[in-house]
């Protein structure tokens, strides 16, 4: 079994290799391209609430606050992609034994080190800008990831009682395993709904 452990424990980090891929796939698109993409969303976020709350939005009006929310929507993506990069490094890092402030330090610098990386990327890209401000957005979506991971890994997978050790090392694989899963197969639905 631990052999097993072993041999799986690198493939953990998987999840965070592929949306290190589709965080820089977005920032490889032209600006018009990324801007329709995100204008898109926000049209349809105002339809949908439109037709929920039955509005009966015109096209013109829609459209009109679909440029109000354009900003904020091409923010919180900013924040949700690290936000899921911080969780997908912080797991693997947490199975390793990295824990407190080594996990947060360690994560916080890989996150925030590739949103740095990731805006100077964009300066080579069509009509695209680096900004700094991006990277503090970044960091605060991989900031919080990296609290929840934390809390989380806390809260379900730290029992006191020491007689329970192998019970309690099936759990965090079996967890591990599922969030893994459950993160990996989130990131390319989103990538490939969106491509």
């Amino acid at each position: 079994m631990k052999i097993l452990i072993t041999l799986l424990k690198p493939l953990s980090f998987l999840p965070a290799l592929l949306m290190m891929y589709i965080i820089f796939s977005f920032s490889a698109q032209p600006g018009e391209v990324s801007g329709n993409l995100s204008y898109k969303i926000s049209y349809e976020i105002i339809e949908t609430k439109s037709e929920l709350l039955s509005e009966n939005l015109s096209s013109e009006e829609i459209a009109y606050k679909a440029d109000g929310i354009h900003y904020y929507v091409r923010k919180a993506a900013h924040m949700t992609e690290y936000f899921l990069l911080a969780i997908a490094i912080s797991f693997p890092l947490y199975v390793y034994g990295v824990r407190g402030i080594w996990l947060m330090l360690l994560a916080g610098i890989v996150c925030v080190g590739f949103a740095g990386l990731d805006e100077y990327h964009q300066s080579f890209v069509d009509a695209r800008t680096p900004a700094v401000k991006d990277v503090g957005i970044d960091s605060i979506g991989a900031f919080i990831g990296i609290l929840l991971v934390q809390a989380f890994c806390w809260s379900v997978l730290n029992n006191p009682n020491k007689k329970k050790k192998k019970r309690i090392l099936w759990s965090r694989v079996v967890i591990g395993g599922v969030v893994l899963l459950v993160l990996t197969a989130a990131a390319l639905g989103i990538y490939l709904i969106v491509r």
